[in-house]
């Protein structure tokens, strides 16, 4: 089949990449305005790329494929937890991309509209380019040939691969952690960044979870019927998600026994203190109350008298507290 030239996408502002594939082979790039035209054909598929759409261009792309307004309104809004929904012949999906920034877990939204002859992705927040994955389905003509469904696999299946890079880092500062708390006590940040990398695998766990729902949907066909030779690859990515959701909850009791022994080894340190501190005190509230009682100048103090008087209480000081600092000593208090 023959390459047929048009304007590329890149000048309409908001538009990634649009091509129109047919047999599984991109037959051009188009603009948003021919998408509807390309869409109706038989036997073609056109594929359009989004990232932060304005609403005049989501609108565009809703009179293009007749897209129903409340899906429009999620896809402008993003702030959507992972669903799937069905809008007469157009499928819906919302999914959570996780990307790390500035040593935080930033999350993103793709949502994803799948109908007869289209599929639209709309990306917005933190999301890495869906470049590589068109280009990995171009690649595979005969897998491209399966259409929407195979597309919509390959989105989600990146989207949750990228999942484990995330993972890695978190896990790899975790037992870096760990290690440091088996030789000393942690500092106010450490402690504090373990306190928020354990809310960043709150806030993907939020993420992961429903998304393995909408896998399973799309595994059994319960809103749309998919090809059964496309189920076992959502199948696949289900058991991804689970996998991921395995290790978040690890890693989350991983950071709180972490930060349990970081509070406990603390506290230990702390009744260590505390003891010495008492020992000392003890030891020094011998020459105290016996200096207290020679200060009081009784004059009935035959002692006092005594040519050797000064010599012996200094000795009773000096041993008393001898006494003491060796019990101490011998119970590990000093």
């Amino acid at each position: 089949m023959a390459l047929i030239t048009s304007v590329p996408p890149a000048d309409e502002p908001g538009v990634v990449a649009a091509g129109v594939y047919a047999e599984g082979r991109k037959v051009a790039d188009v603009r948003v305005a021919e998408a509807g035209e390309w869409a109706s054909r038989p036997g073609h598929l056109v594929w359009i790329g989004l990232y932060e759409p304005s609403a005049a261009l989501l609108r565009e792309i809703q009179a293009q494929f007749r897209l129903h307004p409340l899906a429009i309104e999620d896809a402008l809004n993003a702030h959507q937890r992972p669903k799937l929904e069905r809008y007469g012949d157009c499928l819906f999906v919302v999914t959570r991309t996780a990307q790390l920034v500035q040593g935080r877990i930033a999350l993103g939204e793709t949502h994803l509209f799948v109908g007869r002859g289209y599929v639209v992705t709309v990306r917005h927040g933190a999301s890495e380019s869906y470049a590589p994955v068109r280009e990995k389905t171009e690649s595979c003509p005969k897998l491209l040939a399966h259409g929407e469904d195979y597309i919509l696999y390959a989105v989600l299946d990146f989207i949750v691969d990228n999942y484990a890079p995330v993972m890695e880092t978190v896990l790899a500062e975790a037992e870096s952690l760990e290690d440091r708390i088996l030789r000393r006590e942690l500092l106010p940040a450490e402690i504090e960044r373990l306190y928020l990398l354990r809310r960043d695998l709150l806030r993907l766990r939020t993420a992961v979870v429903p998304l393995v729902e909408v896998c399973r949907k799309l595994e059994h066909g319960d809103l749309v019927a998919i090809d059964e030779e496309m189920q076992p690859l959502f199948r696949d990515v289900s058991d991804h998600l689970r996998r991921v959701q395995d290790e978040i909850d690890a890693l989350r009791e991983v950071l709180a026994f972490a930060f349990e022994a970081s509070l406990m080894l603390g506290q230990a340190q702390q009744t260590v203190i505390t003891r010495r501190l008492a020992a000392w005190a003890a030891i020094l509230a011998v020459p105290t109350a016996i200096a207290g009682i020679y200060g009081m100048n009784f004059e009935n103090m035959p002692e006092l008298k005594w040519r050797y008087g000064y010599f012996l209480v200094l000795a009773g000081i000096a041993a008393l507290c001898g006494v003491l600092y060796w019990r101490f000593r011998k119970n590990d208090w000093l």
